[in-house]
């Protein structure tokens, strides 16, 4: 039976955090090469804020479309809430969370090893970011009316295999005879309401969003946001429109699960949009049927406790490590991080996974930047460290000060970690949170890569291996141990009602940062053409299954990032008027930019419209807005430009 009180305020929100839509390098699958050349599917930050009523305690959570949630992020979110709304909104009830798509523009650091392929810190993406989730939280504040929330548990089959099977198998027999396989196919769904109508949707399943290969130069949502995307249409969002419902497809313990089913980067098929519809299908048809069955009430507290801990120097009790006391080590980078994973190799084949050996060669040269003291060689055991980025100077190349939270909603958990943590990490987590608040949750989920990152997190047994997951668990073989540690004592403070420190402040980097980005200097067209003309017309009938291209003379997308708008549109023609069908941001769209004189700074916009069987007959054109910088006098024009009218039998 579904409980009929609205016991809580709740509240949602989503704000455009596409960024620049060309030039710029991706983040996720540590590539020079991936450099954006146009959007697929538009990125968004979904927030969602529960609280208490009569001025009760309350919880923001943000499920954000970002290969991650970097430290920077979160303090520039932070200081941009506090300006809004005072002490409102802080570090201890703001969770943070990135779906960790790889087809996001990257640059938003203000750590230098995430920027490496990059090219440094890039303003103009950074910006988007915060000011577009600091928006939708806003929306959220504003929603709030009287609600209710529910709850569900279902399995997603197929969703996902272990990339790292073998690492998986270092963990102890019996434990993983509890467990019906090497990952964790349940999703667990929370439903909006408010006054009874569903709002919003937000649910966790474990599974690598990298359906969308490296070699892909489009930004795009991939299979979670395909997840959000479908099921925000089925609902009836207007992206243009004011009152959205909400839709979150967020990130839990998948640090070891890929969507390439074949392990090679692919599958279930050969292609990798299908494969992003597919596995994006099968997220979205557990949680359509959870949504629809949803009976369990959230009823109950909201609470939280956070915290940062120095993840470098932590002291871990016998009780979490089994091994008696141990201590973390200053982060640091193995020679396995360098080998890549089934879902894309590093550049070169001097790394394999599994790898317990440096070379001196390669050591002399990562030596330069920071060289490992013997103490951290030891501690970081048996991982050869390939760049010792806790060491390197003026500051560290990542973080060491970070975040972590427990928040209490009801008979629910959720954990904040800054990390990917693969599968049996990930339960390990939830069983050490629910162990300490006991019959105060039922449920208790993993909120990963939120308020900054720090790369991964394995169990110790699966560090011992030295796979790609274990040599990016930058703070050695008892990270994990202390990770559970200080969740455990949050649990506890919260379970009691008692404080706990703040801890360490995390570094504030904003004004050492550098950037290697050129600027646009000008935008031109060849003699005789105009911004906006069209230089490929479409065809004048189209059948489902073709495509539809039509390119126009244009300017640099980051002249104007098109934030909430878009830069094409598909128009249909409604009883004698053009009406808006088709943007950037939807599944069946692509805008490319093709640059096609660096000198004289001519380029083209290429609006694809991929038909399919559900499009209505009717009379339709392709309408591009774009913008151009001016060489002489530095300014941006707008303009837009229309293709012939086609039809679609």
């Amino acid at each position: 039976m579904r409980a009929n009180s609205d016991n809580y305020l709740v509240g949602r929100g989503m704000h455009d955090i596409t960024g620049a839509a060309a030039e710029v390098g991706m983040m996720g699958y540590v590539s020079l090469e991936q450099r954006v050349s146009g959007i697929h599917m538009r990125l968004r930050s979904r927030a969602f804020i529960i609280a208490e009523p009569n001025g009760g305690k309350r919880v923001v959570f943000v499920s954000a479309d970002q290969a991650m949630i970097f430290q920077s992020v979160q303090q520039g979110v932070l200081e941009r809430l506090g300006q809004r709304f005072g002490s409102l909104y802080t570090v201890q009830n703001v969770i943070l969370s990135a779906t960790h798509t790889h087809a996001a523009p990257g640059g938003t650091s203000h750590y230098a090893a995430p920027n490496i392929t990059t090219y440094g810190f890039i303003r103009e993406n950074y910006e988007v970011v915060v000011d577009g989730i600091v928006a939708s939280i806003e929306q959220a504040h504003y929603d709030l009316k009287p609600g209710r929330i529910l709850i569900d548990e279902g399995i997603v089959e197929g969703g996902g295999v272990n990339r790292s099977p073998d690492a998986y198998l270092r963990n102890p027999a019996e434990e993983r005879a509890r467990y019906d396989g090497n990952t964790d196919k349940t999703m667990t769904l929370l439903r909006f309401e408010q006054g009874g109508e569903p709002v919003g949707v937000l649910n966790w399943f474990a599974v690598h969003p990298v359906s969308m290969n490296n070699h892909n130069p489009f930004i795009s949502g991939d299979n979670k946001g395909y997840a959000s995307l479908r099921f925000e249409q089925a609902m009836g969002t207007d992206y243009f429109s004011d009152n959205r419902f909400v839709a979150a497809f967020a990130q839990t313990n998948s640090g070891d699960i890929t969507p390439n089913l074949n392990l090679d980067g692919t599958g279930p098929t050969d292609d990798e949009y299908e494969n992003t519809r597919i596995i994006g299908t099968r997220q979205f048809e557990t949680a359509w049927d959870l949504f629809q069955n949803a009976d369990e009430a959230l009823a109950g507290p909201v609470d939280y406790r956070q915290t940062h801990v120095d993840m470098s120097r932590v002291e871990v009790a016998d009780a979490f490590t089994g091994a008696g006391t141990q201590t973390t080590c200053i982060a640091g980078f193995g020679y396995a991080m360098a080998a890549g994973t089934e879902d894309g190799r590093g550049p070169v084949d001097w790394f394999f996974e599994g790898q317990l050996e440096g070379n001196l060669f390669i050591d002399a040269i990562t030596g330069m930047l920071a060289s490992p003291t013997p103490e951290m060689c030891a501690c970081q055991d048996p991982k050869p460290i390939l760049l010792a980025t806790g060491l390197t100077r003026p500051y560290p190349w990542t973080p060491d000060v970070l975040p972590i939270s427990v928040h209490r909603i009801g008979q629910l958990a959720i954990v904040a970690v800054p990390t990917e943590i693969t599968t049996m990490a990930g339960r390990r987590v939830r069983e050490t949170v629910a162990a300490a608040l006991g019959d105060q949750v039922r449920h208790v989920v993993v909120a990963a890569l939120a308020g900054a990152y720090a790369n991964y997190c394995v169990t110790p047994e699966e560090f011992e291996a030295q796979h790609y997951e274990g040599g990016s668990t930058l703070f050695g073989k008892w990270t994990l141990p202390a990770y559970r540690q200080e969740l455990h004592k949050l649990a506890i403070a919260l379970r009691d009602g008692t404080s706990v420190s703040a801890g360490p402040t995390p570094r504030d980097l904003r004004h050492e940062q550098l950037t290697f980005q050129t600027g646009v200097v000008l935008d031109n067209t060849p003699l005789f053409k105009s911004f906006g003309d069209v230089t490929r017309q479409p065809a004048s009938a189209y059948n489902p299954g073709e495509t539809v291209e039509v390119h126009f003379w244009t300017g640099h997308p980051k002249n104007d990032l098109k934030t909430e708008s878009t830069f094409f549109e598909v128009q249909r023609k409604v009883n004698g008027s053009w009406t808006r069908f088709r943007t950037d941001g939807d599944w069946d769209t692509t805008y490319r930019w093709d640059r096609i004189d660096p000198v004289w700074g001519s380029s083209k916009a290429v609006c694809l419209w991929r038909l399919d069987a559900s499009i209505p007959a009717g009379t339709y054109r392709i309408v591009h807005y774009g913008n151009y910088k001016n060489g002489w006098n530095g300014r941006i024009y707008g303009f837009t430009g229309a293709s012939r009218s086609f039809s679609v039998r």
